[in-house]
């Protein structure tokens, strides 16, 4: 199907073409091909068109509404030139009407093709409307699309021209964080190892430091708490040194002893290295002062190769010492849990909680409570600081708490730590710590040599027995360190002096002996009773006496400085001697004619615990009975009313004291005998142990059969 047309003008352009416009006359269908040169000849038939009746109301709607459409696609399009509309609006003929808009509107070929093969002009006219329609919503779509984006475009323009405005003022005003500053912020925390969670968080802060003004009172809390977040150490672990040899010699050289607690480091570091991640132990060491606890820490970050904090807890009795306060107070801090991360400057270091036992509690909250999170591995993955407001992950962390008595310390807190006692050192002990490490470090101190001070072994013997008195080490360091200065002064001097220093001259430099050595008094007496306690300094030997005086009423006199446990102790051995009176070969009337006074010498010094029941009811045996005691025996034990002997407790650091005393014989509980299977033999040297499980087994080993 084609069109016969007639040429109206041929226009010859600039550009060397040829532009022909053709006036369209009538359709045709093409049919046989007759030549083609020298150009192409074809048989047509004119194609007839079917015509609407006359005043169709249908038609003239449909063409009124192809005249609508036609002049609303023009007038919003911008494409077709509005001349168009003009000319649309004065067509009168229907047929030119629906022809002129299928030529002049940007259909595509195939389209006006397709209306141009129509022969029915009203069948034509619905197709245009239909096509019309469809550019019509394609056009409205468009126009929403450009609209949505002009819109968008137009509200990121005006955001920015403002904050330009903004940053203009606040420059004028000298208010904001500069520009330079939050740059740097968020180029320092491009290089942080924090979860998007956290980088948020970390936008949005910094975005409301940039809008507050430096005047404002929050604008110095909201840029230290960007520092902070800045500051603290994300993700950032040094890495485990896994050579166990090396740590192995790490700790031998730094600390003398302590097996078990070198031990379990090793453990955990070869658990670390077969499994390559795990959650880090919760480790107590107690025991008495001096003896290494504290300095142990710094030994166990230097074999790990991690870095070293250590916070004190001394007194500690505010829980915002360990969460830290809230961001709403003046001077608002983190806790000093994050502080000390932050100045280890990794999220894995050795953390040492020294002395654990000595927090309190007051109205400003529980701190041992709040530590309850913290020494934790299940809850410290997630450790929440209160100034932070942010979770941070300790669980990587290697927590050694230290403590001297874990009877103050809450049962929830004991509980999620693993216990590791660190007892007293024998004389032996003391004497190569003294040498290995003590007199090298004080010759360091002093600016000395080993060639200008040397202190031999009977020396070391005489100074701890006579000059120091303690379970550790820290005032034979102080004497050793006194006994420098007086070397000191002679060197600095040029004056003459023994460089081996002898044992008067210990009496010299340090004055006379501060302490007797402990020692067992003999058994000239009855009613004495030797008997072993546990201090904090270590254990020590205390006599138990007791003596009668006759009197109308009988009464009980406690002497000695004696706490509640104790008092009842003795009420309670004199209440069993009553009971068994007949079995303990004791006359009835002697009991009840006699008021017993009992005494534990050294007034001025508290005594408390039920541990010396047994050494008080054998004092009370041994006067009722006027028979003697053995020589060279001390006993330690709780005692029933019905007679059994109960374990009791700092077993090493009372045989010790036995030691040091002369005791050969000790008379203990038959259920401590697991304590000392795990004492090595070295400190058993020299002592015998008798296991009773009732009083009357005691009674027979430790009083003779004479009397006095």
């Amino acid at each position: 199907m084609g069109v016969a047309a007639q040429i109206v003008r041929v226009l010859e352009m600039t550009d060397n073409s040829t532009t022909v416009i053709l006036e369209g006359k009538k359709r045709f269908h093409l049919g046989e091909l007759v030549s083609s040169k020298p150009y192409m000849k074809a048989k047509v038939t004119p194609a007839t068109e079917t015509l609407p009746k006359a005043k169709d109301k249908s038609f003239i709607a449909l063409t009124s509404s192809i005249s609508d459409i036609a002049i609303k696609i023009i007038e919003s399009s911008g494409i077709v030139p509005p001349e168009m509309a003009f000319a649309i609006r004065n067509i009168e003929n229907p047929v030119f009407l629906i022809n002129y808009i299928s030529t002049n509107f940007g259909l595509n070929v195939e389209e006006k093709q397709r209306l141009l093969e129509i022969d029915e002009i009203v069948e034509r006219g619905y197709q245009l409307l239909n096509l019309l329609n469809k550019e019509s919503q394609l056009i409205e779509i468009k126009t929403s699309i450009q609209n949505k984006v002009k819109e968008g475009i137009d509200q990121q323009q005006r955001e920015y021209f403002l904050q330009q405005q903004m940053k203009t003022i606040q420059s004028e005003l000298g208010e904001g964080v500069g520009e330079s500053d939050a740059k740097e912020f968020r180029e320092r925390a491009k290089t942080k190892k924090w979860t998007k969670q956290v980088a948020d968080i970390f936008e949005k802060e910094l975005n409301k430091l940039e809008r507050i003004s430096h005047h404002s009172p929050e604008y110095t809390v909201q840029l230290n708490y960007v520092e902070t977040m800045l500051d603290i150490p994300w993700g950032e672990y040094t890495k485990d040194n896994f050579n166990l040899r090396t740590a192995k010699r790490v700790l031998e050289k730094d600390h003398f002893g302590m097996e078990t607690v070198k031990e379990r480091i090793l453990e955990y570091l070869a658990v670390l290295k077969l499994k390559g991640d795990m959650k880090s132990p919760i480790v107590c060491l107690y025991g008495p002062p001096g003896v290494g606890k504290t300095s142990l820490g710094k030994s166990i970050a230097s074999a790990l190769g991690r870095k070293y904090v250590r916070m004190s807890l001394g007194g500690l009795h505010d829980e915002a010492e360990i969460r830290g306060h809230r961001r709403t107070y003046i001077g608002a801090m983190p806790g000093r849990i994050l502080q000390n991360i932050k100045k280890a400057g990794s999220a894995n270091p050795v953390f040492v909680l020294d002395e654990v036992d000595k927090i309190n509690a007051d109205y400003k909250g529980d701190p041992s409570s709040a530590l309850l999170e913290v020494l934790d591995p299940e809850q410290n993955s997630a450790f929440h600081d209160n100034y932070l407001d942010v979770d941070f992950d300790l669980s990587k962390v290697l927590f050694v708490a230290t403590a001297n008595n874990l009877n103050t310390i809450p049962r929830p807190l004991l509980d999620r730590m693993e216990l590791i006692e660190v007892s007293g050192y024998t004389q032996e002990e003391k004497v190569e710590i003294a040498r290995r490490h003590l007199v090298p470090k004080e010759l360091d101190n002093h600016g000395m040599t080993k060639e200008q001070f040397v202190l031999n072994k009977p020396v070391l013997n005489q100074l701890i027995d006579q000059y120091t008195r303690e379970s550790g080490v820290r005032e034979l360091n102080r004497q050793i360190a006194a006994l420098m200065r007086k070397v000191a002064l002679r060197v600095a001097t040029k004056d003459d002096y023994n460089v081996e220093l002898s044992k008067e001259d210990l009496q010299t430099y340090l004055g006379i002996p501060k302490y007797n050595k402990e020692k067992y008094e003999g058994n000239d007496y009855v009613g004495v009773v030797t008997g072993l306690a546990w201090t904090s300094m270590g254990g020590e030997i205390l006599f138990v006496e007791s003596s009668l005086s006759p009197a109308k009423n009988p009464a009980l006199t406690l002497t000695g400085n004696l706490g509640e446990v104790m008092k009842e102790s003795a009420m309670l051995a004199l209440q069993y001697i009553k009971a068994h009176a007949k079995e303990l070969n004791i006359d009835s009337k002697l009991i009840e004619e006699n008021s017993v006074h009992m005494h534990v010498p050294a007034g001025a010094i508290p005594k408390d615990g039920p541990s010396a029941g047994i050494t008080i009811a054998t004092a009370l045996v041994s006067s009722f009975t006027r028979r003697k005691v053995r020589k060279n025996v001390a006993m330690t034990g709780e005692i029933t009313l019905r007679g059994k002997v109960l374990p009791v407790g700092g077993i090493k650091e009372k045989i010790l004291a036995a030691k040091r005393a002369g005791i050969t014989d000790i008379v203990i509980s038959e259920e401590n005998k697991k304590n000392i299977d795990e004492i090595k033999p070295v400190y058993l040297k020299g002592l015998r142990f008798h296991y009773v499980k009732d009083f009357m087994e005691v009674i027979d080993f430790a009083l003779l059969k004479e009397k006095v």
